[in-house]
């Protein structure tokens, strides 16, 4: 029997492990448990995988499967940086916003960290 992992089903886990660790933990205590448990399992599978890439890029084969897999991905952020634009940039003091983040981090090369921070501080100010 094959199982099949879709992305409809990871989203129901994660969904239902959010809800539990709010519910069971409440709070910081469950904002804590939700991170843990988005962020834990990139960490393992880098941790596990690290050691195996070189030698899998040794593999013409297998190097062509892991460039079309980091195209993908490229792409996958693309269009989800565009989707989320739509929704995000409503008007011009936001426009405005991402045009000087976009500014500031590819013409100037500020450190992203401090683009975050000015974000918030401007959002704040006219909030």
């Amino acid at each position: 029997m094959t199982t099949v992992v879709d992305a409809g089903r990871l989203l129901e886990l994660l969904r239902v492990f959010l809800k539990l660790g709010t519910t069971a933990f409440g709070g910081p205590a469950g904002a804590l448990v939700a991170t843990v448990g988005i962020f834990l399992p990139a960490f393992v599978f880098v941790a596990i995988s690290g050691p195996l890439v070189p030698r899998l890029r040794a593999s013409p084969l297998a190097g062509a499967f892991l460039d079309g897999i980091n195209g993908a991905s490229l792409a996958r952020m693309a269009v989800v940086t565009a989707q989320l634009a739509r929704v995000a940039v409503v008007d011009l003091p936001t426009a405005l916003l991402v045009m000087g983040a976009a500014i500031l981090l590819l013409k100037l090369h500020v450190n992203s960290v401090w683009v975050v921070l000015a974000g918030a501080a401007v959002g704040i100010l006219i909030a």
